[in-house]
């Protein structure tokens, strides 16, 4: 793999690790953007707002003509590469991040124009078989954020019965106006590499506008209410764990997830982070009178979150690492005996309430949301503020203040005000 890097590609490099979701700018990642991006498109990247941004005002940041602009943004939308939400009558645009963005609508793609099979060799060496992007988003205590796991609801113990909207699958998908389904990204990948996983390909999962998006841009298919509840059952007798937008309103996605494809799973299963995916408000418990000790839910369990350890008698029974344990249901969905069972968790972990507040969060804790505040990557006045407040952002104390319950709101209302 060369080490040459056009500038183009290490310029829309450092554009790309200022967004959400942070990036490791090494040999491979650049690969990656020159097998998806033109060096023209590339040039074009680095100039655009940071943050969603209206046409007039992506024309008038980056200098381009207006027939220029309509060409690349239509050339980067069709493959996911911007991202074009739709929102009282305007488009704005935005330049996708990694994850969600980058690899799992490149993945999604199922036509000729690209080469499906080196992709997914180059996507699994970046964030499989290296630990560098987990590393820049996780080792030094930040969570997830963008994805939490959503419990299968017949896995709770039945005596607990308040069960929040957004806590139920199936009142996500009836709380949504618009709905579409595509091929799962990770699986997707694994399918061109011949690894082999039994697991349905189209279970990825969007609502409204973003289902809208992928729509429009031959992602993904509509589907009716009706049949994506048929797919989330499936998903649940397949034992696949449902991850999805980590907000309280407004879904954009659940994931269908599988241990053996998954790429954030690898963060648990392979590099030991416990901190890849927010988990449910829900911990798995054993009813050691109904347990036979058969060890199948060490096996199912995607986060490798429990371990059969003998007990004083000799016999073997399950214990529950609840530092992994997602909350996901999966070990009482295969368990035969319904020995194990989901529990509310003491404290109970309230998501962001939007979008706008999951987006400033991430951004606060990867220390990148002075891109947000300040979008204008060519405006030197930008450029001073962004260097200004990312080097005060970085201050821990800081951080924690911006975060807490008592600034966060008043944090949240400026932001919106910007807007």
């Amino acid at each position: 793999m060369g080490h040459i890097v056009a500038k183009e590609y290490k310029k829309l490099g450092k554009t790309i690790d200022s967004l959400s979701v942070r990036v490791a700018l090494n040999d491979t990642f650049y690969e990656i953007l020159k097998e998806l991006y033109t060096p023209e498109e590339a040039d074009f990247l680095v100039k655009m707002p940071y943050s969603f941004s209206s046409f007039n005002k992506i024309k008038k940041v980056t200098k381009y003509d207006e027939a220029k602009v309509k060409k690349l943004l239509n050339s980067l939308c069709g493959k996911g590469l911007v991202m074009d939400i739709a929102s009282r009558g305007k488009n704005y645009y935005m330049i996708s991040p990694m994850v969600i963005g980058i690899f799992e609508f490149t993945m999604m793609r199922t036509g000729s124009d690209f080469d499906v099979k080196k992709l997914s060799k180059l996507f699994y060496s970046y964030m499989v078989e290296d630990d560098s992007f987990f590393s820049k988003n996780f080792k030094n205590g930040e969570t997830s954020t963008f994805m939490r796991t959503i419990p299968h609801n017949e896995a709770i113990d039945e005596s607990f019965t308040e069960i929040l909207s957004y806590e139920n699958a199936l009142e996500i998908v009836e709380q949504a106006k618009k709905i579409s389904i595509g091929i799962c990204s990770c699986r997707h990948e694994k399918l061109h590499l011949d690894k082999v996983c039994k697991a349905p390909l189209d279970t990825c999962t969007s609502f409204d506008k973003s289902a809208d998006f992928l729509i429009r841009k031959n992602l993904s298919r509509a589907v009716s209410k009706e049949e994506m509840k048929e797919k989330l059952i499936r998903s649940r007798e397949a034992g696949l764990v449902f991850n999805g937008d980590n907000v309280q309103k407004n879904f954009s996605y659940i994931c269908h997830c599988c241990k053996c494809c998954c790429h954030l799973f690898t963060g648990f299963n392979k590099h030991g982070l416990s901190n890849v995916v927010v988990s449910s408000n829900y911990i798995a418990k054993t009813d050691e009178e109904k347990c036979i000790g058969c060890g199948l839910c060490e096996i199912v369990c995607p986060a490798n979150a429990i371990k059969m350890v003998e007990d004083e008698n000799g016999k073997k029974k399950p214990v529950v690492d609840e530092n992994f344990c997602l909350g996901c249901g999966v070990c009482n969905v295969k368990c035969k005996e319904k020995a194990i069972t989901l529990f509310p968790k003491e404290k109970r972990v309230i998501p962001p309430e939007s979008a706008l507040e999951r987006i400033i969060l991430q951004c606060l804790e990867r220390n990148t949301l002075q891109y947000q505040l300040f979008d204008d990557p060519n405006k030197m006045t930008h450029k001073f503020a962004r260097v200004m407040v990312g080097s005060f952002l970085k201050l821990s104390p800081v951080k924690k203040a911006l975060m807490s319950d008592l600034l966060r709101s008043r944090f949240f209302n400026f932001l919106k005000g910007k807007r």
